[in-house]
């Protein structure tokens, strides 16, 4: 019997799962903050480091987005891919 690739298991884990979501959201408030002609950037920075919401535009609903994601999370998935993509 010849194994047929689609047999094959993908494994996925929650972290993964977390991770997209994550990734996912921070793309909407990066996109967000750019139509509104922000630097995404220093605004998504200012907003980690001080959790101060106001540093997010609410356009698009993106200061509520980003006050659902876990600023400690975020901070690790960040450094975590930073580090690995060097």
């Amino acid at each position: 019997m010849s194994e047929n690739k689609n047999d094959k298991t993908i494994t996925f884990s929650i972290n993964q799962l977390k991770e997209l979501e994550m990734k996912d959201t921070l793309k909407q408030v990066y996109d967000a903050l750019v139509e509104k002609g922000y630097n995404p950037i220093n605004q998504i920075v200012g907003y980690i480091l001080s959790e101060d919401p106001t540093y997010i535009t609410s356009y698009n609903n993106a200061r509520g987005l980003i006050r659902k994601l876990d600023r400690d999370e975020l901070m690790k998935i960040l450094v975590n891919s930073y580090l690995n993509n060097q």
